[in-house]
């Protein structure tokens, strides 16, 4: 998001910060972004700048008041009181708001390291189960048989956090779920104030190189490092670290294809 929709977004999520985070409260913020996304009047109608602030937010009250919760109803009037760039900006806010509120209430209810274990762990069955996850991005197959889909994977196995989050990821609207799955475990790593560092090594680390590595880490960039770790056996050696856009790479296998770039230049 650019300018007045990212400054319209932070005040939606001052707002997120200071309500009661209840349990279904992602969801109800999902179904209004899914709303406005197959509703081109009602979206551009609550965020067109010509109308006063009191007349949108007053229509959120008319439309909404005593169909989705009083958290669901303030978090939408904070956000339509805004500007945006686009109409656009406003369900991409609140699907956002959505997966922050989802991971409030899992932080609420003591799950947090729970629920990023579980979105991990989850992302990396469907990465490695390439028929599965054809499938759950396959827009040709409906939306229902797909949920169901990783609603019998998850079932018993997983929070009911992590099922709603993945479920919802499966829909998407308009990423893939292996880019929405990510987007959550930023965002829960964001909710400790923490950056994912997913780290490839051939071998597994025992949990007293996990904690080395990760207090490294954070002493570099000055902040609390979450590890997602990946053995990957074509690391062949040492240790690949990827921090948003910035990668360490001490693998044998680079500084071999390292050597080989010098030979062949």
């Amino acid at each position: 998001m650019r300018g007045a929709s990212r400054e319209s977004l932070a005040r939606a999520q001052e707002v997120l910060a200071g309500v009661t985070v209840i349990e279904g409260l992602g969801a109800e913020l999902f179904s209004v972004a899914k709303l406005l996304d197959n509703n081109g009047a009602l979206r551009r109608t609550l965020t067109d700048p010509a109308r006063p602030q009191a007349t949108r937010t007053g229509l959120v009250e008319q439309l909404f008041s005593g169909k989705i919760s009083a958290q669901a109803v303030e978090l939408l009037s904070a956000a339509v009181a805004g500007r945006w760039v686009s109409s656009r900006d406003l369900g991409n806010a609140l699907d956002q708001l959505s997966v922050e509120a989802d991971i409030a209430y899992a932080d609420g209810q003591r799950k947090l390291d729970e629920l990023e274990d579980e979105l991990f762990r989850l992302d990396r069955v469907v990465a490695a189960e390439r028929e599965l996850s054809d499938k759950l991005s396959d827009r040709n197959i409906p939306l229902a048989p797909r949920q169901e889909l990783i609603h019998g994977l998850l079932q018993g196995k997983a929070d009911p956090v992590t099922v709603r989050l993945a479920e919802r990821a499966v829909d998407g609207r308009g990423r893939n779920f292996a880019g929405s799955m990510r987007s959550y475990q930023v965002a829960a790593a964001a909710r400790r104030n923490a950056s994912i560092a997913t780290v490839r090594v051939a071998v597994d680390l025992s949990e007293d190189e996990r904690s080395r590595l990760a207090e490294a880490l954070g002493r570099q960039y000055g902040r609390q490092i979450q590890l997602n770790v990946i053995v990957d056996p074509k690391v062949v050696g040492g240790v690949r670290v990827d921090i948003g856009d910035e990668v360490i790479d001490g693998t044998i296998a680079a500084r071999l294809d390292e050597a080989q770039r010098r030979i062949a230049g």
